[in-house]
């Protein structure tokens, strides 16, 4: 049985209780994923396709979509920080406790200790402060990926062209084979530098193997036997 809201560009179907969320595109065929951070199942489908089509295919791959379900959420959410002295502020694999620094020539955000300083003039906004560490987490991850990067291309036997860091909700890293580009989320400055050099690795495999595959696997295994323990450790899945 399902529940239907009514039709509208996203609108969602209700099947043996799950709710799918579906969005019509302009596209040539069925996308349906798992959202591993909110958990939602969301389906995005061509306009000529009927709700009765999309039920059955839903109905179909209703054994993946409870298999993804029941696996732990990519990341848990992280509580709200209202970046007061005394939060807890994620970095490294560790917890730092933020000091807020009035006096300062300009903004900056330094570690101390067990303390991350946000330093500032004299007022700063809730988004100001949340722009500087983020800041200094991008600060991070670019002094530290391209010492990752020249430490494994010869090992690996491939070449990294172009890197970035930017936010991402569902994923650690992408690679863009073509291109020799790979991306690193923003996220991992919040993670051990073991866990960060494994979505370096793992981007950096894609090169020689573009699928998640058994020859994949091999060659992880090759370079970092204990990966599938990181992977563990990082409690998620890596594109």
């Amino acid at each position: 049985m399902f529940n239907r809201k009514p039709k509208r560009e996203s609108y969602t179907l209700v099947v043996n209780e799950i709710p799918v969320l579906v969005t019509r595109k302009k596209i040539k065929t069925i996308r349906l994923k798992v959202n591993r951070v909110s958990l939602e199942v969301k389906l995005s489908s061509p306009f000529k396709i009927s709700d009765e089509e999309l039920i059955a295919f839903i109905h179909q791959k209703m054994g993946w979509i409870k298999k993804h379900l029941s696996k732990p959420p990519l990341q848990l959410p992280e509580p709200d920080l209202k970046y007061e002295n005394g939060d807890s502020i994620p970095f490294k694999g560790g917890n730092y406790s933020l000091k807020l620094q009035h006096g300062a020539k300009k903004i900056g955000v330094n570690i101390q200790g067990s303390d991350i300083i946000l330093s500032f003039r004299n007022i700063i906004t809730q988004s100001r402060k949340e722009k500087a560490l983020n800041d200094f987490y991008r600060i991070y991850l670019k002094n530290e990926i391209p010492k990752l990067i020249e430490k494994w291309e010869p090992i690996m036997k491939v070449s990294v062209n172009e890197f970035g860091v930017k936010k991402m909700k569902t994923r650690w890293g992408t690679c863009n084979i073509r291109d020799k580009r790979i991306w690193l989320s923003l996220e991992l400055a919040k993670k051990s530098p073991e866990l960060l050099e494994y979505v370096v690795v793992h981007e950096m495999v894609h090169l020689h193997e573009r699928l998640h595959n058994q020859r994949f696997k091999n060659f992880m295994t090759q370079f970092l036997p204990n990966w599938k323990e990181l992977q563990k450790q990082l409690n998620g899945r890596i594109d």
